[in-house]
């Protein structure tokens, strides 16, 4: 399946120099990477994307992918399962959280004391780019526990790897109660990147492809070998899975 709003920002743009020496590029694809420009120019196809530059594609869609995905979430829980009280936003520091309370007193320690600082670091005020909470949940603290903590990634590059890697173990390490769904949501075209992230020894718990029937058809159809076994190893692994069990999983845990 692909996510409703994928369209809306997978799209071509203008490049002077990419490794196939293309008037237009996709813009989830690395230009010195042909594989990924292949790959991706494949999902643009099988989602029926015309070959142009579509000036409704905004040109720098992290961010808008970050909001595509708090609003899609927030609408879809809410329509799906009204019983229970969705508080999805963006950008919310986990110290707002019952797991993640008590790093507030920390935090405050540190604050006082920045001598801790150099041995308690700073790192633990993690602010997620999309967090799901669960309200009317009666906890010690008072606060609604943290369901899940989404990092959006447009694509994936080795900075960004260790990043979420660092982000999950942080949550892991220092929470007090249920683990939350620690998750990436990623349009990468490239498998070998996919599996960049997605294997491990479960600092993050699955990719999220937001369009990942498309990317199955263009990987068949334009992969290399290499990243045809990249792609079959993360999914047949179900590290990578399409962005609809996100909604399915967090509706039903």
């Amino acid at each position: 399946m692909t996510a409703t709003f994928a369209t809306g920002l997978l799209g071509w743009k203008a490049s002077s120099k990419n490794k196939l020496a293309w008037p237009l590029v996709p813009n989830f694809a690395d230009v010195d990477n042909a594989e990924s420009i292949r790959i991706a120019a494949g999902v643009l196809e099988v989602l029926g994307v015309d070959r142009e530059v579509n000036p409704a594609v905004p040109q720098a869609p992290g961010g808008p992918l970050e909001q595509a995905v708090c609003d899609h979430l927030g609408e879809e829980l809410a329509r799906r399962h009204p019983d229970r009280e969705w508080l999805v936003g963006r950008g919310t520091v986990i110290t707002g959280f019952d797991q993640y309370a008590h790093l507030s007193e920390v935090d405050a320690l540190v604050r006082a004391h920045p001598e801790l600082r150099i041995t308690v670091g700073m790192d633990y005020l993690i602010r997620p780019d999309v967090t799901v909470g669960l309200g009317h949940v009666e906890t010690a603290s008072g606060l609604p526990p943290l369901h899940a903590a989404i990092s959006c990634k447009w694509t994936i590059r080795s900075d960004r790897v260790q990043n979420i890697r660092h982000e999950c173990l942080q949550m892991i390490r220092h929470r007090r109660g249920r683990q939350p769904h620690l998750v990436t949501v990623t349009a990468e075209p490239l498998p070998s990147r996919l599996a960049s992230i997605a294997r491990g020894t479960g600092e993050v718990d699955a990719v999220y492809h937001i369009a990942y029937d498309a990317m199955a058809a263009s990987v068949a159809a334009n992969a290399n070998a290499e990243q045809a076994d990249a792609w079959r190893e993360v999914t047949g692994q179900r590290r990578v899975l399409s962005y609809e069990f996100l909604m399915a999983t967090l509706a039903a845990w």
